[in-house]
């Protein structure tokens, strides 16, 4: 009978975990604006960003969510991101400058990596050595783009331990349940400051949450993009750095 109830329990601990899923389903759209002490030129073409959003899959072609200066488009699924990047015009002038690589193709790469969930598990214990973050998550709340959002603050130290806190707005009901596209949050942003220095900062604030409006072919990734083994991957950017190392010595 004991393990009757087990079985029981476990299927019914099961469909609570699957029920808690998010399961969203929709496109979520920001405004880009110059918030600093220090205005700046925001390009037209960057004003707006957006992220479509299916359950644990997103994908963007907005720049202010890129990590990478290269990167062209960002697919997340769960606990794995993959990133289209575009080396082009850093190997056409290395290669215009006698450099020569392993890699001979036109530099529009597919750059992939998975995570594990419990990478993240320590997000949330305070951690205030050099170079380190955690995150502070509070019980405020405000309504942004019709949607509840919940302060959360981003802990990050510098090399002589300085915190630099970021703070931002997210909704645990939209996107991955662990964002590995914002380091690890429980949700999705809907408003961050992002310090660009000198007293320059942009903000991006979700305008509009739209549901339903996406399929499977909106997370396609495009098309002309080269998929690199790991160790062919790691030579590429082994030499690449060390041709930049020697233009900067010369």
């Amino acid at each position: 009978m004991k393990k009757i109830f087990a079985i029981a329990a476990a299927v019914l601990l099961t469909a609570s975990m699957l029920s808690a899923q998010n399961t969203f389903k929709g496109i979520v759209k920001y405004k880009v604006e110059s918030t600093g002490q220090v205005a700046m030129q925001i390009p037209e073409e960057a004003a707006t960003a957006e992220i479509k959003v299916s359950g644990d899959d997103m994908y963007t072609k907005s720049a202010i969510f890129f990590q990478s200066p290269f990167s062209e488009c960002v697919l997340v699924q769960n606990l794995t991101i993959t990133r289209c990047e575009n080396y082009g015009m850093l190997l056409s002038y290395l290669r215009s400058q006698g450099s020569e690589f392993d890699y001979q193709g036109e530099g529009k790469l597919i750059i992939k990596n998975t995570v594990k969930a419990d990478a993240f598990d320590s997000l949330e214990i305070v951690d205030t050595e050099p170079g380190h973050f955690y995150y502070e998550y509070t019980s405020e709340t405000k309504q942004i783009a019709g949607v509840t959002a919940k302060k959360l603050i981003q802990h990050r130290y510098d090399e002589e331990g300085t915190d630099h806190p970021t703070e931002m707005w997210i909704s645990d009901e939209i996107g991955p349940r662990i964002n590995i596209l914002f380091d690890g949050i429980k949700g999705m942003p809907l408003q961050c400051t992002v310090e660009a220095g000198e007293g320059k900062a942009i903000t991006y604030t979700a305008t509009e949450v739209i549901k339903g409006k996406v399929k499977e072919a909106d997370f396609l990734l495009p098309d002309g993009y080269d998929t690199l083994t790991d160790e062919e991957l790691e030579t590429l950017g082994t030499q690449l750095q060390e041709e930049l190392e020697l233009l900067q010595d010369e």
